[in-house]
């Protein structure tokens, strides 16, 4: 739209005089005597007053309409398709090009017949309001005109901007200086804008109804499902007629609707005495037609708890991510003001296909009213481009208090980090190993090398830069016992504990913390976050003792499906403002973080879990015969997980837990869905979901079809496998897992069989 043009033109001092009498006239009303010797003055101000002296200032305020208060729109990744607003005023800015006709005939009807006559204030309504109000004793009148009206609305705008209470009380107080302002600042505006410009400023500021439901656009969408251009004059009316008394005339409020109604056909009757309906019949159709039948109600309603299609979580996520980031302003607060009023467009990295399908894949399996109360968390996010792609739980989100006493609801995140509104994370279990192979392979090592394993290992053979362990790990295989000899991948293809612990005290639990944080792993708390903290590192973090959210899993998973690209996870694409100049948004900052050799040979590695007869990970095999790269997990018997890739689609990580209860509450003789198992592992329950996810999202992109991923490199596949010479130790040490004795004193526990 543009900065308003100026118009040009001069007005003495006498002729203002003059208006500021007829102000007095109706305020102070200083007698009828009084009152009728300045009468000249009054009729004559009209024509006088279609300039102003510029001394007389509009105290430094911008009036122009592009600089109102706007809601902000989230966006799925097609920039197209809208999930949730924002906004502290409820308004979407048009031009008066974009309103109809008939709502613009409608205002001017109710608000301010002689409003293409006057410069500002209509002194012949000042005087008619003045011998209302002060000679017949009526009901007191203001004489307000369409220009005063939209003076009165920025100021009062202005102040809340600036929140300064004090001047929002003197904008809208009922005294004379308030009047006199008000009239003064009008008169210049006249001098300023247009009188479409004025009309197209009061259009798109005035209140039309509850909530702060400002501006006409956002009117006709909220009561009828139109645009502003598109209302009729039945429409218009209606609209028209809310200003007076947003609430009271609200038609959206069933209680209302008769008087908004009575209010409605007042408006006609103005449209069809002042000629701006011409047609008898088409008034007498218009006055007939009852309010409620015109009605298309649609929910305007703002924030993440009005997001569509159960993208709550993933809104609430960008919110987070926009109230923490210095780009959209200098503090929090600053940065809350821009989301509710900056006119904001933001695209989010959202896959409107993978939202559903995760979901979907969710719900169905384990529904949020299942009695065993277990959560199911998936995170998915694009390899090399570091898009998170979705969210999905088996919950409704809610941030209001009935997700206290309701636990199908809840507002936490439980996909992301603490920081981000998450919770702690969750022991990752078996999903964890391949972590361990990139770090075998960074330092040289063949996955085909044999290794001697053990049950039993001093924590000391874990010693690395300066970091110094004592006592002894018990580990053993899911079974019991252990496989010696073995090479890591027969190890990651059986998923065995056992031989984690033997990679691992060979390189270095320095080798494996720097691995992972080159592929993109963090704790998920926050304020241990770093993998060398003291309660993460620790022997038995390479068989998943950590905490870690889903998003970050699904990220480490992307880097080795990227040919070994790290990215920051990021959920906006683009932001612009109500300009439409681009904001900068946070960088995914990719980078080559493992060599492509390792990651495709870490790559094959999973693949064989998947097709190797007796691979743990048979069970995550996808649709139409795709090359199927993943790891499921299990802790114990407190969380189930599963995690995997489509090279360059998608990497997903799924966790199934009970997010609020999780010691308490586990996976023992558990019927889950209809399904009883005496014992849980991932591939019962984390694996359903994670190909539900995986396959149905795939099917609705029309992913091709591309098995040539996944070649492994010969420096690191030299040497004989180990098969045909391995035997099973005698050891038998209790097959739900042993407890082990970490730096930090506590004991940990892993299952580690990867089912």
């Amino acid at each position: 739209m543009g900065t308003m043009p100026k118009k040009k033109n001069a007005l003495t001092v006498q002729r203002v005089l003059a208006l500021v009498v007829a102000y007095i006239t109706l305020c102070v009303g200083g007698g009828l005597v009084t009152s009728l010797f300045f009468l000249p003055a009054v009729f004559g101000v009209n024509s006088a007053a279609k300039a102003v002296i510029p001394s007389l200032s509009v105290e430094g305020i911008d009036f122009d309409v592009t600089s109102l208060p706007q809601r902000s729109t989230m966006y799925f990744n097609d920039g197209k398709t809208a999930f949730a607003e924002f906004y502290t005023q409820n308004r979407e800015v048009v031009p008066l090009k974009k309103i109809s006709k008939a709502m613009q005939q409608a205002v001017v009807a109710r608000e301010d017949k002689r409003f293409f006559d006057h410069a500002g204030v209509d002194v012949q309504g000042v005087f008619r309001a003045f011998v209302q109000t002060y000679v017949n004793h009526g009901d007191q009148q203001g004489g307000s005109t369409l220009t005063q009206q939209y003076v009165k609305n920025v100021l009062a705008t202005q102040a809340r901007e600036d929140d300064d209470p004090i001047a929002e009380y003197h904008a809208s107080e009922d005294t004379i200086a308030r009047k006199l302002r008000e009239m003064l600042i009008a008169v210049q505006i006249e001098k300023k804008y247009s009188k479409a410009e004025i009309l197209q400023g009061y259009l798109n500021i005035a209140q039309f109804g509850r909530n702060n439901l400002c501006g006409v656009e956002m009117a006709a969408k909220r009561y009828f499902n139109v645009s502003a251009s598109q209302l009729n004059y039945v429409q218009a009316a209606t609209i028209a007629a809310i200003t007076k008394n947003p609430q009271n005339f609200d038609p959206s409020v069933e209680s209302n609707q008769k008087e908004a109604e009575r209010q409605r056909n007042i408006v006609l009757t103005l449209m069809h005495d002042q000629g701006f309906i011409t047609s008898d019949k088409e008034y007498k159709e218009a006055i007939n037609t009852p309010l409620k039948d015109t009605l298309n109600l649609q929910d305007v309603s703002s924030g993440c708890q009005s997001a569509i299609e159960n993208t709550g979580f993933f809104c609430s996520y960008v919110v987070n991510q926009i109230l923490k980031n210095k780009a959209f302003g200098k503090n929090s607060e600053a940065r809350e003001k821009l989301l509710k009023e900056g006119g904001l467009k933001i695209v989010t990295t959202l896959d409107r296909n993978a939202n559903n399908a995760a979901m979907q894949a969710a719900n169905s399996t384990v529904p949020a009213t299942d009695p065993s109360g277990f959560e199911v968390m998936i995170a998915a996010v694009k390899p090399g481009t570091g898009e998170i792609l979705s969210f999905g739980i088996n919950r409704t989100y809610d941030a209001t208090d009935a997700a206290r006493t309701d636990e199908t609801k809840t507002s936490m995140n439980y996909m992301v980090d603490q920081e981000d509104g998450g919770g702690m994370g969750f022991n990752v279990g078996s999903t964890w190993k391949p972590i361990n192979m990139v770090a075998w392979m960074q330092q040289g090592h063949s996955i085909n090398e044999a290794l001697a394993t053990s049950t039993s290992y001093s924590m000391s053979r874990f010693n690395c830069n300066g970091y110094a362990f004592t006592g002894t790990w018990s580990v053993q295989n899911s079974g019991g016992g252990t496989t010696s000899p073995e090479t890591p991948l027969q190890g990651l293809i059986k998923s065995h504990n056992t031989t984690q612990a033997s990679m691992a005290s060979t390189i270095g639990l320095c080798a494996i913390a720097d691995a992972a944080k080159q592929m993109g792993y963090h704790n998920a708390t926050t304020n241990a976050s770093d993998i060398y903290s003291a309660n993460s590192f620790q022997p038995p973090m390479t068989i998943g003792t950590v905490q870690a959210s889903p998003l970050t899993m699904a990220n480490v998973y992307a880097t080795m499906g990227a040919n070994g690209m790290e990215c920051t996870p990021i959920a906006i694409k683009k932001v612009t403002d109500r300009s439409g100049e681009s904001v900068k948004v946070p960088s995914a900052d990719c980078h080559q973080a493992i060599s492509p050799e390792i990651a495709q040979t870490v790559s094959y590695a999973l693949n064989q879990g998947v097709v190797v007869s007796g691979g743990e990970a048979s069970t995550t095999q996808l649709d139409g015969g795709r090359k199927t790269f993943a790891k499921t997990g299990t802790n114990e018997n407190t969380v189930m997980t599963t995690a995997g890739f489509v090279p360059n689609q998608v990497a997903a990580f799924v966790a199934v837990a009970d997010a609020q209860d999780p010691i308490h509450n586990t996976f023992d003789n558990k019927t889950i869905n209809g399904t009883y198992h005496s014992s849980w592992y991932g591939m019962y329950i984390a694996t359903p979901a994670w190909k539900a996810f995986m396959n149905s999202y795939l099917s609705a992109i029309n992913a091709p079809v591309d098995n040539d991923y996944g070649q492994p490199a010969e420096q690191y596949t030299k040497g004989a496998a180990t098969t045909t010479t391995q035997r099973q130790s005698t050891t038998t040490q209790n097959s739900q897992g042993t407890t082990s004795q970490g730096t930090n004193g506590q004991a940990t526990t892993e299952n580690g069989n990867g089912q």
